[in-house]
């Protein structure tokens, strides 16, 4: 992303915080794209008839941040693209809660939430597990857990998520070989 598309997000997010009305929309056609680009990419190892298309993944997920009034609180992009992620996961995490539900008493069938999901299976992980644990490492260490959902979630690559959450490369390398440990150390625990 240039300089002068961030420079504008920047701005409409000042405008936001103060009670501009206008910005929300403004905010939703500037990020939109990216945030569909970002669906896709959680969508691209999903299941054949996936009941989620990554427009709607986007826009419920824009639903939720709109309830949350993040558009309207967000200090800076990279709190922005966070929530946005998390907010997508969420979307996902909730979509595969409500098929187990529907499935219990009827056997484990597999359901590949995205890349992340199909190798947690493999490996005979639960995604809710998963999410729960991202959940307790975020009230640990909020930017480890921002930097997996990030990765894992918002399918960002690392020196993405390095300018989304305003840190370094290698901070972000670093925060994500803890956090990933850290993950398998409370999956392992849960397994017990």
């Amino acid at each position: 992303m240039g300089d002068e598309p961030r420079r504008d997000l920047t701005f409409i997010l000042g405008r936001a915080r103060a009670g501009d009305e206008g910005a929300r929309g403004e905010l939703i056609s500037l990020i939109y794209d990216q945030l569909r680009q970002v669906a896709s990419g959680l969508m691209r190892r999903e299941r054949a008839g996936h009941s989620l298309s990554p427009t709607a993944v986007v826009h419920e997920a824009v639903i939720r941040l709109m309830g949350d009034a993040v558009f309207d609180e967000a200090p800076d992009r990279g709190y922005l693209f966070a929530s946005a992620a998390r907010a997508m996961r969420e979307v996902l995490i909730d979509h595969a809660r409500r098929r187990a539900a529907a499935r219990r008493g009827k056997g484990w069938r597999r359901v590949p939430l995205d890349l992340v999901a199909d190798y947690f299976e493999e490996q005979g992980l639960d995604v809710v597990a998963v999410h729960e644990a991202l959940d307790r490492l975020s009230e640990l260490n909020e930017r480890q857990a921002q930097v997996m959902t990030l990765r894992y979630f918002g399918g960002l690559t690392v020196p993405e998520v390095a300018a989304a959450l305003g840190v370094s490369v290698v901070t972000v390398e670093r925060d994500w070989r803890l956090a990933r440990a850290w993950i398998r150390g409370q999956l392992r625990e849960g397994d017990e």
